[in-house]
């Protein structure tokens, strides 16, 4: 996951308001007690940070895998 795809994520699961808060604020468990803003500034891969972001916030499975990647212009079926 690249660090766009990861915002992308976090905008599409929180919304721009409050992803930047949860982005900002939430401390995780999963990355050392940091939040993303800060394991993100230590390294720490993007899909990594975007996991626990999801575990501390609950988010279902279906919707962690695949997120924040831009949709293919012209991916339609041509059948």
């Amino acid at each position: 996951m690249k660090l766009s795809e990861f915002q992308i994520a976090v905008e599409q699961e929180f919304g721009a308001a409050y992803g930047a808060v949860v982005v900002n604020d939430l401390a995780l468990r999963g990355v050392g007690g940091r939040t993303a803003r800060e394991a993100l500034s230590d390294g720490v891969g993007a899909r990594e940070v975007w996991l626990a972001l999801c575990d501390a916030a609950d988010v279902p499975e279906q919707r962690r895998h695949g997120v924040g990647r831009p949709t293919p212009e012209g991916s339609g079926s041509s059948i």
